[in-house]
């Protein structure tokens, strides 16, 4: 039997503190620095890797790939959720935006398993990843319609544009990938040591993190249910359903169309993870500004509690596995 990894063993143990309601916590700065860290580590790996002869090649045809997966995804996702749940036009639209975005940790978590069982990814997909975080937020917007009050209104959508891609994670992550492509091998041999070697522990670390906020936010959503069914935050059986359907169709979404560019198997794998990943960091602090009338206690608990661990502990397998069974 393969063992568990130990990144998934720390997000176990987070979740189980919080249920059991320990003290256990890691200082919002550490929080914040480690997730800082796994930015710049993936995109100084995604650099090095570019700086290495032919690495770039069949990189166009995956970024298209990526944008357009991040900019249509949340269409059949608003689509689902105005048909079959409550929630209200600006809510289904920035849950539906979370779901064509890109979750940073389940890719590294996923390029981390990819390595583990022998298989490689092409160079360029962290840029993929980068470049999938601003269209589903265009996209969200689009969905919701004019809202009377938006604070975005006035500078229009350029300006939100330009205040996503210059905005801390993306900014980080591609201008990581930048210093690693320009300072090629001699940057490489520097920097493996920080790059690499403290990435599998700050990634436990980070996930040990995300497990404690995980339950605690289902916590949160069901003593928001038993106050009443009109509660803030309050989750059924559709909008979880949801939240555990619509990674499958977006990883087959995304693994369908990989196959067709010729991409690795871990390439396939990884634009499954990312089709079927959803926001935390990027969409929800562009929602609270753009749109502040959606319940934010409902579009965080579906990304965070129910979508990410579902991605971590059961879904990059069998991402991974459906990707070389296709391959």
């Amino acid at each position: 039997m393969e063992a568990i990894p130990p990144p998934v063993l720390f997000f176990a143990l987070g979740a189980f503190a919080a249920f059991i309601r320990s003290d256990l916590a890691l200082p919002d700065a550490v929080a914040k620095g480690l997730s800082l860290y796994l930015m710049v580590a993936i995109g100084l790996h995604g650099g090095f890797a570019l700086a290495s002869p032919g690495a770039a090649v069949g990189v166009l045809p995956a970024l298209a790939l990526g944008v357009g997966m991040s900019f249509l995804l949340p269409v059949p996702a608003f689509g689902v959720l105005r048909a079959f749940t409550r929630l209200d036009r600006p809510t289904a639209a920035a849950v539906a935006g979370h779901y064509g975005s890109v979750s940073v940790v389940t890719f590294a978590a996923a390029v981390q398993a990819i390595s583990a069982a022998g298989l490689r990814s092409e160079a360029y997909m962290p840029a993929v990843l980068a470049a999938m975080e601003a269209p589903a937020i265009i996209s969200a917007l689009m969905l919701a319609g004019p809202q009377p009050g938006r604070r975005s209104a006035r500078g229009g959508k350029g300006a939100l544009l330009k205040e996503v891609l210059a905005g801390g994670p993306v900014l980080l992550l591609l201008g990581s990938m930048a210093i690693g492509w320009a300072g090629g091998a001699s940057a490489h041999a520097q920097l493996a040591p920080f790059a690499e070697g403290l990435f599998p522990g700050a990634l436990c670390l980070f996930l040990l993190e995300m497990g404690l906020v995980a339950a605690r936010q289902l916590r949160g959503a069901a003593d928001a249910r038993r106050r009443g069914p009109r509660a803030a935050g309050t989750l059924d059986a559709r909008l979880v359903a949801f939240a555990l359907l619509m990674p499958l169709f977006g990883a087959s979404v995304g693994i369908g169309m990989a196959s067709l560019i010729g991409v690795s198997h871990g390439g396939m794998a990884l634009f499954g993870v990312l089709g079927a990943s959803a926001s935390y960091i990027a969409v929800p602090a562009a929602m609270r500004l753009a749109l502040p009338e959606a319940d934010a206690g409902v579009y965080v608990t579906l990304s965070v509690a129910i979508t990410f661990p579902f991605n971590i502990t059961l879904g990059i397998p069998l991402y991974l596995w459906a990707a070389q069974m296709l391959g």
